[in-house]
């Protein structure tokens, strides 16, 4: 078979071998409509790569490593960054790299070009898969296209990608890649039209920049958008924005810069011009039949179409488009900056002043009616700052991805994860709560009548200046007996945090350090060597952005949960009162906020303790995910509930459903982490790297099959715990 076809030779037989996009330029361009010189590396190539090259059988391997739809998004992101690094290190066959590079140079003869990805199922009636897959723009010479189709192949594994084809129920295992190779038109302004407006059919839209159309499709640069009359043919609204940037041809690949202020007081079309792009689509949408999505770009007078596919949202029978949600994880390099000054600047300050306010209430001294008014207060604050913590913090994590996607392009490291190295060693708010406990615990150590005073349960009459250090702990993190940081007496009389820092004070405090600040800056160097002089500063950036939203991954929690214990202080007054009758027994006012709270459920594992303490399941290995390099050997602790983190001993391997970061001050206990959710960017993931341990994620069945007193072997490097009195 054929494995580059170009528009002329494209034919109906061959569409599931172009593409959606690569089939739709062929029948424009032998429709009259003017395209960019265009060929479409077909599928048959990607077939060959993946099974000449062993990839088709490593990624059947990577999709199966646990059932999909049991994955969270961080494991799926881990799997489509393994899958991605396959592409980056595994070149193509000769033969099929010699006719491919021969081809292009003879077609574009060194002109600069888009590769944009065209798979088989995309861009029909039933499915759009507008975003989800690579496209690079001005990429010039046939050795970086050849790479950058790589790259295309690779994003049809893509985190997004995956999710969007369970989501409409695609065989991921059949999918398949072709590319589109076009000729770049570096326009000077570019758009796109909907001939029918998703939220009006009786109106079209048209979205144009200065510029080329990529700053408009991610987002970096904000359109200006004319609402048009279908039938009239009438604007009926033209919506400027503040037009600042522009993207443009740049010496390598493409560039963000300031607009010349001649064009950013003007619109980049004139009503005639909105009238022609708009005309031209509803050509467009007769010639297809169906209305379309038209992506153009004028360069001088002449009106260019670069794509068009079917507006998939307009049919009603079908199900709920979610790619929307899919691509807010991902963010643009600008658009992660602005990002961050929202959350350090706006955010964690309202975060921390939200429950700085809720904590300086005397529950104590209001009414019953009062105090459930406060509770629903309270639900509702915890509710908003939830909200915001899915729409802001979470999407911020994709900047320990883009910077992942960077390093791995520019370095090529046979370990995918080799960039989170550079992310660790810094001033995580749970670091913090750690270091000041081990601290607490060094001052028990040396002081051996304070230790056997508490030993003795006795915790009044401390001496002054370690009480106020110890109120100065529980102020700030809480007394630990909560599944909330902050929270307070949860348990009583148990005294978790004398008893953690008492074990603490058995042996030397570790610091997390382990002397890798030295590596870490000479893998930074290794990084910043990768990149031109006059790429380094970006290069920085993005790794001081990228070291700050890992940070903020495990901080975002630590905030949030301060909010929650507020909540929580509410709900225990309540309960409180119930338990010894003290509130007005002729209301129910308490009774009924409990209800509608509903608050307070502390299981993680979701097995009942019954079936866990009942016949057992045996099982000698257990495979997951390597999270954290190393190989350790001890006794697991198992947790099903936060009262059982203050059993935790020295040297413990710590199993648990999930590690959140209301629970990681056992880790500097540990010697190795266990969860069954999976995840390079899970909190346990992140906490274990920080103080070296050996940690494996997404063990299925983990808190079941393995149980408190077990010896377990944790291997780091390959994910597999093994079960048993296994030789290291």
């Amino acid at each position: 078979m054929s494995w580059i076809l170009n528009t002329h030779n494209i034919h109906a037989r061959n569409r599931h071998r172009v593409g959606g996009k690569g089939y739709a330029l062929s029948l424009l361009d032998k429709g009259g409509f003017k395209i960019p010189s265009t060929i479409c590396i077909t599928s048959d190539a990607y077939h060959e790569y993946v099974k000449r090259s062993g990839l088709r059988e490593r990624i059947l391997l990577e999709l199966h490593r646990k059932a999909f739809k049991e994955m969270r998004w961080e494991e799926i992101w881990d799997c489509a960054t393994r899958i991605r690094n396959m592409f980056l290190t595994k070149p193509f066959p000769d033969d099929l790299a010699q006719t491919l590079r021969e081809y292009i140079d003879e077609h574009f003869q060194n002109r600069p070009v888009a590769v944009r990805s065209s798979a088989p199922e995309e861009d029909n009636v039933q499915s759009s898969f507008a975003g989800l897959h690579e496209s690079f723009i001005n990429v010039t010479g046939a050795d970086s296209v050849l790479k950058h189709i790589r790259l295309v192949w690779a994003s049809l594994w893509s985190d997004a990608a995956l999710l969007y084809r369970q989501e409409i129920g695609l065989d991921v295992e059949k999918s398949a890649m072709a590319v589109v190779i076009q000729e770049t038109v570096a326009g000077d302004r570019s758009g796109v039209a909907f001939t029918r407006n998703p939220n009006d059919e009786s109106q079209g839209i048209v979205e144009s920049v200065h510029g080329l159309n990529q700053g408009l499709v991610d987002g970096t640069v904000e359109p200006d958008r004319w609402t048009i009359d279908r039938y009239t043919n009438k604007i009926v609204l033209h919506t400027a924005p503040e037009r600042k940037n522009w993207i443009m041809p740049g010496p390598k690949g493409i560039q963000l810069a300031a607009l010349p202020a001649e064009k950013s007081s003007q619109p980049p079309l004139v009503p005639q011009e909105v009238d022609i792009v708009f005309q031209t689509a509803i050509k467009a949408e007769q010639f297809f039949k169906i209305p379309q999505d038209v992506e153009w770009t004028y360069i001088k007078n002449a009106l260019i179409l670069l794509q068009s596919r079917p507006i998939t949202t307009l049919s009603s029978d079908k199900p709920e488009d979610k790619r929307g949600w899919y691509l807010s994880l991902h963010r643009s390099f600008d658009n992660l900056k602005d990002l961050r000054h929202k959350i350090e600047n706006k955010l964690i300050p309202g975060m921390i002043a939200a429950a700085e306010s809720l904590g300086e209430k005397n529950l104590k001294n209001m009414s019953d009616e009062a105090l459930a008014d406060e509770i629903r207060k309270r639900l509702k604050i915890n509710h908003k700052w939830v909200n915001i913590y899915w729409a802001d913090f979470i999407p911020y994590a994709h900047g320990v991805r883009l910077f992942g996607q960077v390093y791995n392009d520019a370095v090529r490291p046979d370990d995918p994860y080799e960039f989170m190295d550079l992310l660790t060693h810094t001033q995580m708010a749970s670091i913090e709560r750690n270091s000041m406990l081990m601290d607490l615990a060094a001052i028990i150590r040396r002081d051996k009548q304070l230790a056997r005073v508490l030993k003795q349960g006795n915790y009044t009459g401390l001496d002054v200046e370690f009480t106020s250090l110890i109120n100065e702990f529980i102020e700030k993190f809480g007394d630990l007996s909560c599944a909330v940081t902050g929270g307070k007496n949860c348990v009583l009389g148990t005294g978790p945090l004398y008893r953690l820092l008492l074990e603490m004070a058995k042996y030397p405090a570790q610091t997390g350090d382990y002397g890798k600040k030295g590596s870490l800056k000479r893998s930074i160097q290794k990084y910043l060597d990768h990149f031109e002089e006059d790429q380094r500063t970006w290069a920085k950036e993005l790794l001081d952005l990228a070291r700050n939203s890992y940070q903020l991954r495990d901080d975002d929690n630590i905030y949030l949960g301060r909010i929650e214990a507020q909540l929580l202080a509410a709900v225990q007054e309540a309960k409180k009162r119930l338990d010894n009758q003290t509130g007005d027994p002729s209301t129910k006012v308490l009774r009924q906020v409990l209800e509608e709270v509903d608050f307070g459920t502390e299981s993680q594992s979701g097995v009942p303790m019954e079936e866990i303490a009942g016949d057992r399941l045996q099982a000698r290995q257990l495979t997951g995910q390597p999270a954290g390099p190393g190989i350790s050997k001890g006794k697991a602790r198992v947790i099903h509930n936060h009262a059982d983190l203050s059993h935790f001993k020295h040297g413990e391997i710590l199993v648990c459903d999930a590690v959140d970061p209301n629970i990681t001050f056992v880790v500097p206990l540990a010697t190795a982490v266990v969860e069954r959710r999976g995840g390079m960017l899970i909190h346990g993931a992140i906490i274990a790297r920080e103080y070296g341990l050996p940690c494996i994620t997404g063990v299925p069945d983990a808190t079941s099959l393995i149980q408190t007193g077990d010896t377990i072997t944790v291997d780091g490097y390959l994910g597999i715990v093994t079960i048993g009195d296994a030789r290291l």
